[in-house]
């Protein structure tokens, strides 16, 4: 049966408890603007009582004006042996100005005698006294009964007291959370149906990932009651993290019937997901389930040359439904239909040449051999596909190139590459410095080819990768190298391999800027 979700997002609170995130004030304003304008109902903006970042983000956010999210404050119950009106937590949760709270309280039992070293009893008391203070103040309260699954398995009729206490005391909703992330998908579905019934308001549920289980989890608990969804945006969050609520979206709508976005916010999946990763300076996995960027690559053979015939043999939906792309990769394990599908893909002509499909696929599974991966560097795959169908036409020639490092006892060492170049009929002979070998053969290259071509001043390094190939060979090792590169419109990646890293990176840095240049004569043409 169909019933609406309510999503309630915590990536600016418990997603920057995560390692290796960590959000400003501005960065958190920047993903809340983009949170309400994709549709999520409840964005919990922090905890202001914790620390100045979280006050200082509320204050900013004062002056936006939201169209379709409530930004909620985060708080816990008040302390032990303080009235709600005196705890300065609360009154940090007042000074938002906002019109919801969280509020946290203990349901296990150990929690409150072991930890906070109070009675069962005065735990109940303050859980009471804290929603009913904020709700007198006029606030929508939802109460996060933290570590109930936990506490409901040892000591069933206290976790339902306290979950009792914050209904009684005018709690808008309560949400169950799995806080260690330790309950299995069957436990949470039997115990989220046998509470529901027992309580008049809405039940959400908030999960933790520590054994792989948050989506799972979240999913059965929706199908046993739940209304509402609490979790982030690419499951940042501590430890493991909480449930991604990207995964979420993608299941309880597009596999379960059960809306909690508009409709055409579903297309707007994969730029969420990658926006948020880019503020939060966290790279995209590219498996993530629906908006990852291998979420919908076939790299077999078969795979693809069922794909050709009918996508859904080898896809469980269309990938522009989440705003993503069907990929089709080439590497040692493709067949001809894979170099086919990129031939025509990247509007490469094949046959007439002496080179049909299967031959282009030997030549591949020779390079890859050798050490190459085209599959993560299709700038040098498209490149390779022109050279070898006589497509491909020549910008410029190097002619020799020089690098050398100086380093002396005192300071840092540096670098200059001298190059020279062939444009046609024309030599330059350019020399450049830089942080390191690469960078200055970079600069070089850069340099002698703006002459000729201005537009390569649109185009930048994104990244610089190493890879050893084989590390029994020590430190002459062939290894590989992969350039990603951009411009305005388009972000692309080549690749280089020698036991001469110097050399790898420079089949690199060339093929990228060919690349570039390529198409700019396709677009001439």
């Amino acid at each position: 049966m169909s019933k609406q979700i309510t999503l309630y997002d915590t990536t600016l609170r418990d997603g920057t408890q995560g390692e290796y995130v960590n959000l400003s004030a501005e960065d958190k304003l920047r993903i809340l603007k983009k949170l309400d304008d994709f549709g999520i109902e409840y964005v919990e903006g922090g905890w202001p009582g914790s620390n100045p970042k979280d006050a200082r983000f509320f204050e900013m956010a004062r002056k936006m004006a939201f169209q379709n999210t409530r930004l909620t404050a985060f708080g816990s119950t008040c302390r032990p042996g303080t009235n709600p009106q005196d705890d300065q937590n609360i009154k940090a949760l007042l000074k938002t100005e906002v019109e919801s709270v969280a509020i946290f309280g203990k349901n296990w039992d150990l929690h409150a005698t072991e930890i906070l070293k109070v009675s069962l009893s005065e735990n109940l008391d303050m859980i009471r006294a804290t929603v009913a203070y904020l709700k007198e103040e006029g606030l929508e309260v939802i109460y996060d009964a933290e570590h109930f699954f936990d506490g409901y398995k040892v000591n069933r009729a206290y976790a339902m007291e306290a979950l009792k206490a914050a209904e009684e005391a005018g709690a808008d909703a309560v949400v169950l959370c799995d806080t260690n992330g330790g309950s299995m998908p069957l436990e949470i579905q039997g115990i989220v149906g046998a509470v529901t019934p027992l309580l008049k308001v809405p039940i959400g549920i908030h999960a933790h990932n520590d054994c792989g289980l948050a989506l799972a989890n979240s999913l059965v608990a929706v199908q046993a009651g739940a209304q509402m969804v609490q979790g982030t945006i690419n499951g940042y969050g501590e430890r493991c993290g909480n449930v991604d609520l990207i995964s979420v979206i993608g299941n309880l709508q597009l596999k379960m019937d059960h809306p909690c976005v508009a409709e055409q916010s579903l297309q707007q999946l994969t730029e969420l997901s990658r926006y948020v990763s880019e503020v939060a300076n966290v790279p995209p996995l590219n498996q993530r389930p629906f908006v990852g960027k291998s979420a919908f690559a076939h790299k077999g053979g078969v795979h693809v040359n069922a794909i050709q015939k009918n996508p859904a043999a080898y896809e469980h939906m269309e990938p522009e439904q989440v705003g993503n792309r069907r990929r089709v990769l080439v590497s040692d394990l493709s067949g001809k239909s894979n170099i086919e599908y990129k031939a025509h893909e990247m509007k490469i002509k094949l046959g007439g040449n002496g080179y049909d499909s299967r031959r282009i696929v030997g030549e591949i599974k020779k390079l890859e051999d050798q050490g190459y991966q085209f599959d993560a560097a299709e700038g040098s795959l498209e490149l390779l596909l022109k050279k070898i169908t006589g497509q491909f036409r020549e910008s410029f020639a190097l002619e020799s190139f020089r690098v050398t490092t100086e380093k002396n006892r005192s300071g840092p060492s540096t670098c200059q590459a001298t190059i020279k170049i062939s444009v046609g009929k024309e030599n330059e002979i350019t020399a450049a410095e830089g942080d390191g070998p690469v960078n200055a053969l970079d600069n070089a290259l850069r340099k002698a080819l703006t002459k000729f071509f201005p537009q390569i001043g649109e185009m930048g390094l994104v990244d610089f990768k190493v890879r050893v190939i084989d590390g029994g060979g020590g430190t002459a090792a062939k290894v590989r190298v992969q350039i990603e590169s951009r411009d305005a419109t388009e972000i692309w990646s080549t690749i280089g391999v020698s036991e001469n890293i110097i050399e790898a990176s420079w089949q690199a840095l060339v093929d990228s800027f060919h690349y570039k240049l390529s198409k700019a004569i396709t677009k001439g043409n």
